[in-house]
């Protein structure tokens, strides 16, 4: 008996079996909001389908978990034809207007009462979903509503697309929805960037939309987008309505919109849109108004379209909730980098749900041009926009007494640092190295998350410390384990925080020099950059030496991101900041560049189509282990093309130019030879 309980877990049937529970457990926790098991059960399930499908790569699926964010960055997107064209909807702001398009509908049907469905209109970016055979097949943007972007690897990152359909009825099918962003996700990213001296994003839809063209998958899954389903185009099923249809996409596994109401009469649409319009500030997310379609299929055929925009349903719009209050004050705030940005102080104000007090003005053509005074009387609004903006001043309120605004040359420091305006640049920056400002926020970039990841050493205790003088530059962080008493003395401090704190500072030791080098905080080196000179330059000191030239000739490294590296290493203090970093045992070298032989040395690949075995990113480190150069795109000079599924243009490049290519089972065949 005891026999039975050795037998060895098939690899095939664990790995389907994985697949599905954690298939259905995204479901309950990205479109249902509920979850059955903890976030560690999650992962080690996760986990062990990854082990096994490392084990047996012939076991990878497309629909499989792991295969939802993609390893190398794509070149260029390709433009696909949409199935059928994707319309854009008629907007209105007035309520006049949504009775006239209910005339319209009636008259047009020759019937009294045509119902209505009512929908919360996300703001977001369209997005049509193709599925064969059940599997997510191809995510394209609207483009011009006949054609746009193929940005499948970017959607597949988004964990309430489903790669799987869960209806077996349906297995061929177009879906459109709308990706858009959680507000306090959209926050975070803007406190980062405000944290890192960087510019902040506008509103949640800009960022949504400019993250889906992120070429690097990696990227795009980080910013955690969402996806709401709206529209099902399928063979498979008879489809009657779009009330009933919104119950057939929840059924196959998307999220729909949080309210939808089917509406007997346009009164009773018109009653939805007054509740959204005050209920509208407490979602997590943005809305601008509200879609209003006829609900039965036949009756939207009937209607038609007219040039680019549906007879059968329009957009009410939410006019931008604003508000009137003082400029009190306009101060100044520096960032890691020494970007210095006027912010206006205002007299706290009650708008949309929270209390204003504060808005960023962005930089001194934003002031000038606006003309705004301090004393002024200035309208504040809150519409798609999740941070407050002043968009005008109330001229009738001005007083005569009122001055032009100039932008002060001396940082607002202690330091008084003089100010300097780089030219063709609209920034004004205070460069002095002491700056206190800077350094704190240099401390809290450095040991963010994203950077060397400190635990123990978030925002407040950085301020508790350099108030404390404990820091007062990044190399004291690896000090402070040595300050055991003067950091116990401090509010809120005890000996098991104190331990999580040193904990978190050695365990920062390890980190690759790719983070490191971000952590820097070198201007222009965000994290994908860091990536590609740590590759390009395997330690500190060959980074340090690397003249302008050398880095420019690094594919992606500009003059820009050049002279702000050579600009960083050419200063005294920052080359005893790197020393001392180093002598507390920060890592300098690149693990990860070793090459392992030079099998493939003055040979350049080009990876084009989808690997199934491994990812892009694990091609490309076999490649350069064994010598071997990584190419974006076929020339006569390409050595190998390695054609995953659905190869394209590049596939076709190299055949035309007689360059070899390998199939995947080819190429794992040629590394495992090697």
């Amino acid at each position: 008996m005891q026999q039975l309980f050795d037998l060895p877990i098939d690899p095939t049937i664990r790995s389907a079996e994985l697949r599905e529970a954690i298939a259905r457990h995204d479901r309950l926790y990205y479109v249902e909001a509920r979850s059955e098991i903890s976030d560690r059960e999650y992962d080690a399930l996760l986990a062990e389908l990854q082990q096994i499908e490392l084990a047996n790569p012939e076991l990878v699926t497309a629909d499989s978990p792991t295969q939802r964010v993609g390893g190398l960055p794509i070149g260029a997107f390709r433009t696909v034809t949409h199935s059928a064209p994707m319309l854009s909807l008629a907007n209105t702001y007035s309520r006049e207007e949504v009775q006239d398009f209910d005339r319209r509908v009636r008259e047009g049907l020759g019937i009294e009462n045509p119902h209505y469905v009512c929908e919360l209109k996300y703001d977001g970016v369209a997005m049509s979903l193709t599925y064969t055979d059940g599997i997510l097949a191809l995510a394209a943007t609207r483009g011009d509503g006949q054609s746009g972007d193929d940005v499948t690897a970017n959607v597949r990152t988004i964990q309430s697309v489903p790669l799987r359909l869960l209806s077996t009825n349906i297995r061929s099918a177009t879906i459109r929805g709308e990706v858009y962003m959680l507000a306090e996700t959209f926050l975070e990213i803007n406190r980062r960037a405000e944290q890192a001296g960087e510019k902040l994003y506008a509103n949640p839809r800009n960022l949504t939309a400019g993250t889906l063209k992120q070429k690097d998958s990696k990227a795009v899954a980080k910013r955690e987008l969402q996806f709401v389903a709206y529209w099902l185009d399928t063979n498979d099923e008879p489809l009657t309505a779009h009330s009933l249809n919104l119950e057939l996409l929840a059924a196959m596994g998307f999220a729909i919109g949080k309210a939808v109401r089917t509406c007997p009469s346009i009164d009773d649409a018109m009653n939805f849109i007054t509740e959204w319009d005050e209920k509208r500030f407490d979602l997590p997310f943005q809305i601008d108004g509200i879609v209003v379609k006829v609900d039965a299929l036949r009756h939207q055929s009937e209607l038609g379209a007219v040039a680019r925009s549906p007879r059968w349903a329009m957009a009410y719009k939410f006019e931008a909730k604003k508000a009137q209050t003082v400029l009190t004050d306009i101060t100044l705030q520096v960032g890691r980098t020494g970007v210095v940005t006027p912010v206006a102080e205002l007299t706290p104000i009650l708008l949309a749900g929270s209390t204003i007090s504060r808005a960023t003005l962005h930089n001194e053509d934003f002031v000038q041009e606006k003309d705004l005074r301090i004393g002024d009387t200035v309208e504040i609004e809150k519409g798609g926009d999740v941070i407050p903006k002043v968009s005008s001043v109330v001229m009738s309120e001005r007083l005569e007494s009122s001055v032009p605004w100039n932008m002060p040359h001396v940082c607002p420091c202690p330091l008084k640092s003089k100010l300097h305006h780089p030219d063709g640049e609209v920034n004004w920056y205070c460069d002095d190295a002491g700056c206190p400002w800077q350094i704190l926020r240099r401390l809290q970039h450095f040991s963010s998350r994203d950077a060397m990841d400190i635990e123990g050493l978030g925002e407040k205790a950085i301020e508790q410390f350099v108030e404390a003088q404990l820091l007062t530059s990044i190399a004291d962080i690896y000090r402070l384990p040595e300050r055991m008493d003067e950091i116990l003395a401090l509010e809120r401090w005890a000996p098991k925080s104190f331990e999580k704190l040193v904990g978190g500072i050695n365990a920062s030791r390890a980190q690759p020099f790719a983070r490191v080098l971000f952590a820097l905080g070198i201007r222009f080196v965000g994290e994908g950059v860091a990536k590609i000179l740590a590759r390009a330059f395997p330690s500190v000191d060959e980074l340090t030496a690397a003249s302008i030239e050398q880095l420019t000739n690094v594919h992606e490294i500009g003059a820009s991101i050049a002279s702000s590296v050579r600009t960083f290493f050419d200063d005294a203090d920052n080359r005893e900041l790197v020393q001392a970093l180093r002598t507390s045992g920060v890592q300098f070298i690149s693990a990860d560049n070793t090459v392992a032989s030079q099998e493939f040395a003055n040979k350049t690949f080009v990876l084009t189509g989808e690997l199934v075995a491994m990812t892009r990113r694990e091609a490309e480190e076999n490649i350069e282990a064994r010598g071997g150069k990584i190419s974006g795109s076929v020339s006569k000079r390409t050595s190998l093309v390695v054609a995953g599924q659905n190869a394209g243009s590049k596939l076709n490049k190299a055949q035309e130019l007689g360059v070899p290519v390998l199939t995947e089972e080819e190429f794992r065949n040629l590394l495992s030879n090697s």
